[in-house]
């Protein structure tokens, strides 16, 4: 009968540890979860910020670009020979810089 009673106590002891552990890796695993989904939420966050930015820079530079090429046209109509000039001076010192 000792060894009946012994025998029960372990399987008992064992059946306790292994519901503790279980509890144990489900909080782990839960606790796991919520950090990795904080993190996705925050590279998502990052993601939407960076490309929000990168549409910003290409619609100023779509502007410039616009600003710059309705100065040229003027610039052009109305002193033909001093845009020409200054296009000259541009592409030697262009040169000189890519040369060095």
């Amino acid at each position: 009968m000792a060894y009946a009673s012994v025998k029960d106590d372990v399987e008992t002891a064992a059946r306790s540890a292994a519901s503790t552990v279980a509890d144990k890796a489900s909080d782990m695993a839960a606790k796991a979860g919520s950090k990795v989904e904080q993190a996705l939420e925050g590279a998502e966050s990052a993601v939407n910020s960076v490309a929000e930015t990168g549409r910003d820079a290409g619609q100023r530079v779509q502007e410039v670009a616009g600003n710059l090429k309705t100065a040229v046209d003027r610039s052009v109509k109305d002193q033909p020979m001093a845009t020409l000039a200054v296009a000259a001076a541009m592409g030697f010192v262009i040169g000189a810089l890519w040369k060095s």
